[in-house]
């Protein structure tokens, strides 16, 4: 029986998930974050090196059993000289030629669309659109939360603060999000801010981007300002969208799929719904369809693929299962 590993590494979690070529969840683990910038290679190595040995211990699976593995990880490929060094993190335990390395945005994109041609979202704490389409693939945005990374929890947490500073100042009618950030900071003068943010309190990537929390708050309480953020968020994906359709050369005549993966989709549809209503319409010919997996199963889908044996619909359809029940 052939086995496949997904490894769905994120800025806030890592997820492991081992299946047979049935689609049958053998087993699954779940570590730390595997955003190497942050935490560092070592500690990456070592979370690799766990996960893995944690998830085919659960399965009593021998490592020479295994049959392929997918790892994605968040900021591959964004430094072309590390690329070597991040393509042997997991070599302490899987063999070289029973794994591939890449991107995290590929476990969406195969999650969501089961490894069919389309394209995928992911809007986490970072965000990237990745398709493929008759063998080729490409991606759009993810440069970094500095410049980039456009209708992410980090972009939405550093928007929402930059309307803070606006509803201060009186540039913006004062909504439901100003008395959030200044109960979440106990500020006790508003530029008090500026002391929590760029001191040693909001260090890491992770921390500032849960700050994003408080708009959607904000939003879910009817603050028009922070709704408008998350109009806004979808208007900057839907041009990340066009761009890789047009990057794929996808036919204008083509009703392309589009789905959706990633913590900032997962629990409210304030993302959700205005991106749908960004797309859909004959103008852009998408059709907007929901994930069928998620990442960490597309991150199996795709080591099966890789290994020249990609699963059937009927695995797919047990898998599907399988996460209807287990939601």
């Amino acid at each position: 029986m052939r086995t496949y590993l997904g490894v769905d590494g994120g800025g806030s979690k890592t997820l492991f998930l081992l299946i047979d070529e049935t689609g049958k969840v053998l087993a699954s683990h779940t570590e730390g974050t595997a955003y190497y910038p942050e935490v560092g290679l070592e500690t990456l190595k070592k979370l690799l090196a766990r996960g893995i040995n944690q998830t085919l211990r659960q399965a009593t699976l021998a490592v020479p059993a295994l049959s392929f593995a997918f790892i994605g990880l968040p900021a591959y490929g964004e430094d072309s000289s590390l690329l070597a060094t991040l393509d042997t993190a997991p070599s302490s335990v899987l063999s070289t030629g029973r794994y591939r390395c890449g991107n995290d945005m590929v476990c969406g994109w195969a999650g969501a669309l089961a490894g069919a041609d389309g394209i995928s979202v992911l809007s986490g704490m970072g965000s990237i659109v990745y398709g493929e389409f008759a063998g080729r693939g490409v991606r759009a945005g993810g440069w970094g939360e500095l410049f980039s990374d456009e209708g992410s929890e980090y972009w939405l947490a550093r928007e929402g603060l930059r309307l803070f500073s606006r509803m201060s100042d009186g540039r913006a009618p004062r909504g439901k999000l100003y008395e959030l950030v200044r109960r979440h900071f106990m500020l006790e003068h508003d530029l008090d801010l500026c002391a929590a943010l760029y001191g040693k309190r909001l260090a890491q990537r992770s921390q500032f981007a849960q700050l994003s929390r408080l708009v959607i708050e904000a939003a879910s309480a009817g603050d028009p300002a922070a709704i408008a953020l998350f109009a806004n968020a979808a208007a900057e994906l839907g041009e990340l969208i066009d761009a890789v359709r047009n990057g794929l050369g996808v036919p204008s005549d083509v009703r392309l799929p589009v789905s959706y993966s990633g913590d900032l989709f997962a629990s409210h549809d304030l993302l959700l719904a205005p991106l749908r209503s960004c797309i859909e319409g004959p103008a852009r010919n998408y059709r907007f369809v929901s994930a069928r997996l998620p990442s960490d199963a597309g991150a199996a889908v795709h080591a099966a693929k890789l290994a020249g044996t990609p699963l059937g619909d009927a695995a797919i359809s047990a898998l599907e299962a399988y996460f209807s029940r287990n939601q």
